[in-house]
């Protein structure tokens, strides 16, 4: 065996720490030698080798089983029943271990049953061979586990639909009694260890999983008994615990399995009084509190219709809810959910119900209490906790959905001002969030129209204790009660003075959210605040400098809700009040003598971000502009020129100014066409200079919103704006790979879209077009899932632009398009081709499959001939690791048939193929990389 020396010297490469050079090259080699039909013998070899190394014996069990998935049409069907006993005879020998190797064997020999007809006797096999020695029943037992799991989950054998529902009859569903009367006999053995026990718990578990059990069988069945006295035994609590929530969760059908259930819910019962007895052991409050979670969920119907019989459930699971660790508690909350979306379709709660959901309430709000400050949370301890505590919010909303969301808003209004009233010296402040967290949380389920909870919240807020903690948490309630505020105006200005004395706290948190809180009410209450809209003016001069800036844009979105909601001129008159202040920050930086300060170009960089802001609210004010806004364009223009001119090449002003130009287009529409040429000359030039990709983004919404005008010098622009785009970009990627310039090559492809809807002849201008297709090209070399989809995009349309139509008569320049576009595929197809394929069976998105077959056909079908020359040097190319030999060959053979026959919708059905065996190839690398 001349590969044996080789195999154990690259299966030595994984037990040192080589370079990642020489591990490719490994693994490489590893995946080729499994490839080959020499694989089996060289295996067979090694696996039964007592010298052989354990590495090299476990290599060659993961190869079997991966031959027996991909390749066993290698192997002569005559050969089949002997490499069967190789197999077993193998298994026998590593009876006693390693389980790994076992795992892989037995995987082996269930893959070789559904591909093995005349093996209709695969069980009764296993359980001769291997079913009476007490050394070799774990064998057995993991046989059988896997049996059915691969039968369900390997998708990847090579058999119809029809063989595997054959197969799974034969191997399975028609073993049923005979696995069960076996686990039964095993499980009730003098002797038997408590390592069976749990395989049998797990072999069970797999044939019920699998649905082919009749669950009624059970009934007369100890197997359900023993699985609930296991629960005793700390050996086998885990496996036992698991075999009952897939027995619990395969009831759902209750009607057909009623007889079954009237056994387990007594035995589920029972288990209630461990909560209190193991209280001190998590590891079993978790087991307790997933059975009784799956039997609630299963059977909540049934909770439903006979409440007192399953209230032990209910009340175990408050129990479970209740308890300290908070990595348990969440097991319930599906619970309570589903069981909340029944109940709340009640005209009434029964008693037994509502006192349920009223005690998780509590006890939730009590779990969202903040730990004491002498032992606060650090790091992702605390970014955990945050983020629990909004699922649990949602469990509070299903406590509304029940008990009605008034009750559950004034019983937690009551929690604080019980406390307030009795014992304020003395309370902490996580006594206090808590319950103002949990009415933030209910806050989103509140009815518009109560009068009676929410007056009272908002009158308690300005009484809470004046710590950040509490503060935060009362403008976010505030925030969340918005909607409310609008139907009940006369609430507005109290919440306006709390919220504005939350910008005047030196806690951070704090100031940004009463932005927040004056963002949503703005929003929410914009009508009833017009007449207020000067105090916020002057209430924005007061404070802004004192704030940060994303407290400083809240705000500025706050006022531009209330703009939105006045006259329209008088809407502009206000819109250009406040741009104008933020213009003149801008042109003063822009015009200063010599450079501006790191300060002014900060805040000029925050006035852009404010700008903005305020247009993406105001969106427009429609098609004919206010008159205070008719002549702001030119003059706006002539401060970001100036401005882009001098700071242009610092990245983020340029992005900011580039996101205040793109609403800016919005928001004035035709009114830009005055300046749009110099605009375009503006982003060809900054990103000749800079290669920011902001730069060809605007310039791309400018030709996609005027690239029909008829105008002359605006063309001439557009022209100019994508040739320099073009003749950059290649010269960037001759220095830098495509995946450097990712977010370049986007916005270059959308630029390019762009040009060729709007204005083909600059698009497959001769001297442009060539190198527009490289640019296009390396685009689909990214691993950017949206770039390289644009990219593709933009391919479909230039392949089945209408000049490459001959049979309809084209205009002098579509002929001068189609001979554009033929020059340049005589050139870069070989290339082009390459990509696409690569990219098909590599790392295209899946749902660019259908573009990419349709791309591949079409450029069939137009260059055929060239087609059959580039294709045979494009599959060498390709690694055999990606595209084994025999389906390159297959490959080429298909499509040279389907060309030559000129039948091209064969070469469609080739590429699908193609695709589908390259997909196994990968499959399987994946596979082998799993198993490593």
């Amino acid at each position: 065996m001349a590969d044996i020396p080789a195999l154990l010297a690259a299966l030595d490469v994984f037990t040192r720490t080589p370079d990642k050079a020489s591990l490719d090259k490994a693994n490489t080699w590893l995946q080729e030698f499994q490839h080959s039909p020499e694989a089996w013998s060289t295996c067979n070899v090694l696996l039964l080798s007592p010298d052989a190394p354990l590495s090299a014996k476990i290599f060659a069990a993961q190869t079997f089983r991966t031959k027996v998935t991909y390749d066993l049409s290698q192997v002569d069907p005559a050969n089949l029943p002997a490499f069967r006993d190789t197999l077993l005879a193998a298994l026998e020998t590593y009876k006693l271990g390693p389980r790994n190797i076992v795992v892989q064997i037995c995987l082996a020999l269930a893959g070789l049953a559904m591909q093995f007809p005349s093996w209709d006797n695969a069980v009764e096999t296993m359980i001769n061979k291997f079913g009476s020695n007490p050394s070799t029943v774990p064998t057995l037992l993991q046989f059988l586990t896997l049996l059915p799991e691969e039968l369900h989950t390997n998708h990847r054998v090579p058999i119809t639909d029809d063989e595997w529902h054959d197969r799974l009859s034969i191997l399975v569903t028609g073993n049923v009694h005979k696995v069960l009367d076996l686990l039964t006999v095993y499980i009730q053995a003098s002797g038997v260890t408590t390592e069976i026990q749990s395989q049998i718990f797990a072999c069970l578990r797999s044939w019920i999983v699998s649905g082919e059990v009749n669950l009624s069988d059970l009934t007369s069945s100890p197997l359900l008994g023993f699985a609930f006295e296991a629960i005793s035994s700390d050996q086998l609590f885990d496996s036992a615990v698991e075999l009952i929530c897939d027995i619990i969760h395969e009831t759902q059908e209750i009607d057909d399995n009623m007889a079954l259930i009237e056994l387990i819910v007594p035995r589920v019962i029972a288990l209630k009084p461990l909560l209190s007895k193991d209280h001190e052991n998590p590891d079993r409050i978790r087991g307790y509190a997933r059975i009784f979670a799956e039997a609630g969920e299963t059977y909540r119907m049934m909770i439903v219709r006979h409440t007192e019989t399953f209230y032990p459930i209910m009340e175990a699971l408050v129990e479970c809810s209740a308890y300290p660790d908070l990595d348990i508690v969440p097991i319930t909350f599906q619970f309570w959910s589903r069981l909340a979306q029944v109940i709340g379709k009640k005209s009434s709660v029964p008693p037994l119900f509502a006192q349920a959901y009223r005690s998780v309430m509590t006890v939730i709000i009590k779990h969202l209490q903040f730990p004491p400050d002498d032992t606060p949370l650090s790091g992702q301890e605390a970014e955990d906790f945050r983020a629990f505590r909004h699922v649990m919010g949602d469990t509070l909303k299903d406590c509304c959905d029940v008990l009605e969301a008034e009750s559950c808003l004034l019983a937690t209004y009551e929690m604080i001002s019980n406390a307030l009233l009795h014992n304020r010296d003395t309370l902490s402040w996580q006594e206090i969030e808590a319950p103002l967290f949990a009415l933030r949380s209910m806050g989103a389920v509140v009815d518009p129209k109560d009068d009676n909870s929410v007056p009272k919240i908002l009158h308690l807020i300005p009484q809470l204790p004046l710590h950040p903690r509490v503060r935060y948490a009362a403008l976010l309630i505030i925030s969340r009660y918005t909607e409310w505020i609008n139907m009940h105006p006369n609430f507005i200005q109290p919440q306006l003075q709390y919220i504005s004395a939350g910008f005047e706290v030196a806690d951070l948190e704090v100031s940004a959210a009463a932005g927040q809180a004056l963002k949503y009410l703005c929003q929410d209450c914009k009508q009833h605040l017009v007449e207020v809209l000067p105090t916020l003016h002057t209430f924005l001069h007061t404070i802004a400098s004192k704030l940060l800036q994303d407290d400083r844009r809240k705000i500025y979105e706050a006022i531009a809700h209330v703009i939105s909601a006045m006259p329209m001129e008088k809407a502009a008159e206000s819109l250009k009040s406040f741009c104008l202040d933020i213009l003149a920050i801008i042109h003063a930086v822009a015009n200063k003598t010599g450079q501006a300060t790191k300060q002014e170009l900060q805040a000029a960089s925050d006035g852009l971000e404010n700008l903005e802001a305020m247009l993406y609210v105001i969106g427009s004010f429609g098609e004919e502009l206010p008159i205070a806004c008719q002549n702001t364009c030119q003059e706006a223009w002539s401060i970001f020129r100036v401005f882009l001119s001098k700071y242009g090449s610092d990245s983020e002003l340029a992005e900011r100014t580039s996101r205040v130009l793109r609403y800016g287009l919005s928001f004035f529409d035709r009114a830009v066409l005055p300046v749009a040429a110099e605009v375009v000359a503006s982003m060809s030039m900054g990103f000749q200079a800079t290669s920011f990709p902001s730069y060809l983004w605007i310039g791309g919404k400018l030709v996609g919103r005027f690239g029909d005008e008829e105008d002359q010098n605006l063309h001439a622009a557009f022209s100019e704006l994508f040739r320099h785009a073009t003749n950059k970009l290649v010269n960037l990627l001759q220095v830098q790979p495509a995946g450097n310039l990712s977010d370049v090559l986007d916005d270059y492809v959308q630029l390019s879209m762009q040009v060729l809807h709007q204005t083909p002849d600059i698009y497959f201008d001769p001297s442009t077009f060539p190198l527009a297709f490289q640019a296009t090209c390396a685009a689909l070399t990214v691993v950017q899932s949206d770039v390289v989809c644009s990219a593709l995009d933009v391919f479909q349309e230039i392949f089945h632009h209408q000049c490459l139509d001959p049979s309809t008569p084209n205009p002098p320049n579509f002929i001068t398009y189609a001979h554009t576009i033929h020059n340049v595929l005589e050139s870069q197809g070989a290339v082009f081709l390459g990509l696409l394929l690569m990219g098909l069976i590599g790392d295209f998105p899946p749902e660019t499959d259908s573009l990419v077959i349709s791309i591949f056909r079409i450029v069939a079908t137009i260059w055929p001939t060239q087609m059959l020359a580039w294709l045979p040097d494009v599959l060498q190319r390709m690694p055999s690791t990606s595209v084994p030999v025999q389906v390159k060959h297959k490959f080429l053979a298909d499509v040279t048939t389907a060309i030559t026959s000129s039948k091209f919708d064969q070469v469609r059905y080739s590429v699908i193929n193609f695709h589908r065996e390259s997909r196994r190839a990968r499959d399987r690398r994946r596979t082998a990389a799993l198993d490593k």
